[in-house]
């Protein structure tokens, strides 16, 4: 009986390290990031997303199609989060937690914030859920970007780079 116990507490514990280990979302191949600022204007944006990587593909053809709805970023849905309202693409938008989306184009992106920030991809996307979506000229980016990265400034400027692409958007 000793021994059957033994053999489920050692069973235990190594379904809990593998376990553990297969949520350690940092080895994935897209990792978690994020990115929190305050503006001077004393709104809080965070930005949780996972970083695809180029890995040598072509942006609008390979990954992130243009013309398609892309979840902007990779694993779980990327979430833009404001602590109170807001302005962001010239329209008012509660406080809250939004998932963000984008539609990428050769000249411009689509920017969607979704109010629904848990979904998996875009397969259970609905363009009613909606809170805003605005269009954002889309430029080269200063230098190459391997893994796609938000920045926010003090002024309420949120940029993704990712390869050559560059795309802003302001919060007020």
């Amino acid at each position: 009986m000793k021994k059957f116990i033994s053999f489920l507490v050692i069973a235990a514990i190594s379904f809990s390290a593998t376990t553990t280990f297969a949520q350690d979302k940092s080895k994935r191949p897209s990792p978690p990031a994020s990115v929190t600022a305050t503006t001077q204007s004393g709104v809080t944006i965070s930005i949780n997303y996972s970083q695809p990587s180029v890995k040598g593909r072509t942006i609008g053809k390979d990954i992130a199609p243009f013309g398609e709805l892309w979840r902007t970023g990779a694993n779980e849905a990327t979430v833009l989060e404001i602590n109170k309202e807001a302005t962001i693409g010239g329209k008012k938008i509660k406080a809250g937690k939004y998932g963000l989306y984008t539609i990428p184009g050769e000249k411009e992106w689509t920017v969607v914030l979704n109010n629904k920030s848990n979904l998996w991809g875009t397969d259970s996307y609905s363009q009613a859920d909606d809170a805003v979506r605005f269009v954002t000229p889309s430029g080269k980016s200063k230098a190459f970007t391997e893994k796609m990265t938000f920045l926010i400034s003090a002024a309420g400027n949120v940029s993704l780079s990712w390869g050559n692409v560059a795309i802003d958007f302001t919060v007020k």
